[in-house]
């Protein structure tokens, strides 16, 4: 095959290679805040405006009245967070409202028991009730988490807490 046969072919190649490299560099994009996306946060205040997008011009979709609540970010651009709440709900609020503190909820209907170790047998040290918040201490490998509300602390299973999952919650 002479030279003149394989520049197209050549051409081809070098264009899909420059789109794949493309795609990684736009992977690998820092966020506005330099955070990873998604990620869980809480809501500072105990009024937070929900709107339908990145601006106090967008229409207001509701208001968050839950000081704590623990949402997931899922987009941001520099002043607003596009987030996930515990109800699958979509909005953006200014990132202002938000606080860095990890939350979660027990959004099930029945008590979970906080236990002094993480295993179902250790003793239980209290409860959580169902659409209670409490702060996230920390996770384990065997997915317990550590949790603290009013003043006690214990652990529980981190299926059992919405908050916890690092997948994106709503889609």
């Amino acid at each position: 095959m002479s030279a003149r046969a394989w520049a197209p072919i050549f051409a081809a190649v070098l264009f899909w290679s420059l789109g794949v490299v493309e795609m990684a560099v736009a992977a690998d994009r820092p966020t506005p805040s330099g955070l990873p996306v998604p990620r869980y946060v809480a809501l500072k205040f105990g009024e937070v405006n929900a709107r339908a997008g990145p601006g106090d011009d967008h229409r207001l979709l509701w208001v968050y009245r839950v000081k704590g609540l623990p949402v997931q970010v899922v987009a941001e651009n520099t002043e607003w967070r596009r987030i996930c709440d515990p109800e699958r709900g979509l909005a953006w609020v200014h990132r202002r409202t938000t606080d860095g503190r990890r939350m979660v909820m027990r959004t099930q209907a029945t008590p979970l028991a906080l236990r002094g170790a993480p295993k179902p047998t250790a003793a239980v040290h209290a409860f959580l009730n169902a659409r209670a918040l409490a702060a996230l201490v920390r996770c384990d490998s065997k997915a317990w988490c550590k949790l603290r509300v009013d003043g006690v602390s214990g652990w529980a299973p981190a299926s059992e807490l919405w908050g916890t999952d690092d997948k994106p919650q709503c889609r």
